[in-house]
């Protein structure tokens, strides 16, 4: 999980209140010392915590809270709220970001060197090739030796096509060319790879702006390095003024100590942050939403983002069962097994982790998929050598005998340590999950409903193709064409009829 140790922080702030008897003007201020201590020790900007604690305070006032009102509850969404305030770029309408398909769509990415910037350029460019588009990466960097190589070793990585020069050594020459080629082979989605700095400078910011008007890009990405703090705030700040940068990619934020300072840094500027790298691997790499961002901070878990990970992931076959073992309330250790084995297809571990409801991602290692991905294998093994009553129960009580630890050690072939571990980690999820999963609004018996799940939009895009086709032309002027249909289809999703109206489809 991006910001770890900040996250477990802020958790633990807002759990000792529990410990209090009764919640009064001094627990709060306890409370917000802790989180305050914690976001400093993050490299976030002094003002930027005072107005944080002073906006709460605002939110919470303890003594004229009506009385029956549960205070733990009324301060975490004050905690949340104003978090999401301070991480929020402000950016009016965030669709505007959003590339088109249907037209071939130019990225420019700009940044420092060192910054990651040509792995990040790989990274995107997978990403929107994991949802359907057709990308492709033009190597514009003339001034870092191995710039051109690191792009062709991670694009023939990702099976994405690339275009570069050794010969060729100006920058806004390479990538009209690139560009004008890719146009010229149909890809909707090219991503231009522009040189860096050790500095900002001006010759820096003059070629950005000769190659932005060679290729006359859709979008401008500025990647920053995250483990850069507060100092983050100058360097967006700068490169805002000297192009249109459109959206921040944030790097190296697994488990940077800084990661926080900078998020609130580049936020501060109102300059639009949009994805994350978390790793040096090619799926590394998540969208940023700030409501869904601070949920898991706060270990509320990413129901929303666990759900597109599984679109995007699980075949649909299988996502409905998948969905019902996640989302069942009576946890039982034969659902958390279930939920294991599914989260361990879906990617990076901390990452999918963080994304369950009530799942305590201290337990993992830190900063080590591999080492978490053991960890949740040996959990699915002592869950193995359970018995049918165990796996089924859902008593927690069950496993506080001494002999039965020890039964489970010897039969899974780990130590009572380890059992331990599995127990402790399953009272957490049980504890938790319901709860959120309820607050999530999930649809209910999602094995007996595989029709009517909702579409990813290129599924209904599809959908709507082929039921175009099918139905009659009276009928289809009679539902308004293509509109009238998409607002039907939307009417009656979830309501049962979705699975047999997109049926008519295969049907001429």
């Amino acid at each position: 999980m991006v910001l770890n140790e900040l996250g477990s922080r802020l958790t633990k702030a807002l759990a000792s209140m529990s410990q209090a008897s009764f919640i009064d003007e001094k627990v709060l201020d306890n409370c917000l010392k802790e989180i305050a201590t914690a976001l400093l020790q993050a490299d976030v900007n002094v003002k930027q915590v005072m107005n944080l604690r002073n906006g709460i305070k605002k939110r919470v006032n303890i003594e004229q809270l009506a009385a029956g009102l549960n205070k733990m509850r009324v301060i975490e969404k004050a905690v949340f709220d104003e978090l999401c305030d301070m991480l929020d770029s402000g950016v009016a309408d965030p669709k505007k970001l959003e590339l088109k398909k249907g037209k071939t769509s130019i990225v420019m990415f700009v940044g420092l060197q060192g910054s990651g910037k040509t792995t990040t350029c790989t990274k995107y460019a997978y990403y929107h090739k994991k949802k359907g588009w057709k990308p492709a990466l033009v190597c514009a960097d003339t001034f870092r030796a191995g710039a051109f190589d690191q792009i062709k070793q991670n694009a023939t990585k990702a099976n994405i096509p690339f275009y570069g020069s050794y010969k060729e050594t100006d920058p806004a020459v390479i990538a009209q060319q690139g560009v004008e080629r890719f146009r010229e082979e149909k890809r909707d989605l090219i991503i231009v790879d522009t040189s860096g700095r050790h500095k900002q400078e001006a010759a820096l910011f003059e070629e950005m702006r000769q190659v932005a008007a060679a290729v006359k890009p859709d979008l401008v990405i500025f990647v920053m390095d995250g483990s850069i703090g507060q100092a983050a705030f100058d360097q967006a700040r700068a490169f805002k003024e000297s192009v249109e940068v459109g959206g921040v990619i944030m790097t190296k934020m697994d488990g940077h100590a800084k990661g926080g300072g900078a998020l609130s840094a580049v936020a501060a500027t109102k300059s639009p942050i949009i994805f994350l790298g978390t790793g040096e691997h090619m799926d590394q790499f998540e969208s940023f939403e700030t409501k869904r961002f601070v949920q898991r901070l706060l270990g509320k878990g990413d129901v929303g983002g666990l759900m597109d990970k599984i679109q995007d992931v699980i075949p649909e076959d299988k996502q409905p069962e998948l969905l019902e073992t996640i989302s069942k309330g009576n946890v039982t250790m034969r659902v958390l097994r279930d939920m294991f084995e599914s989260v361990l297809e879906l990617g990076p571990m901390s990452q999918m982790m963080s994304m369950l409801p009530g799942f305590n991602t201290d337990l993992l290692p830190k900063g080590n998929d591999k080492a978490s991905q053991m960890v949740i294998k040996r959990f699915i093994t002592i869950i193995e050598s359970m018995t049918d009553k165990e796996l089924d129960s859902n008593n927690i009580k069950i496993f506080s005998e001494p002999a039965r630890i020890t039964r489970l050690a010897r039969g899974s072939g780990r130590n009572p340590a380890e059992v331990l571990h599995l127990i402790e980690a399953y009272k957490h999820y049980a504890k938790y999950a319901t709860q959120a999963l309820k607050a999530a609004n999930l649809p209910k018996n999602l094995k007996n409903m595989k029709g009517d799940m909702p579409m990813n939009p290129r599924h209904m895009q599809q959908t709507l193709q082929k039921m175009s086709g099918a139905l009659p032309p009276q009928l289809m002027q009679q539902l308004g064409g293509m509109s009238g249909l998409s607002s039907l289809m939307k009417g009656l999703e979830g309501k049962g009829g979705l699975g047999a109206l997109a049926g008519l489809g295969g049907r001429k």
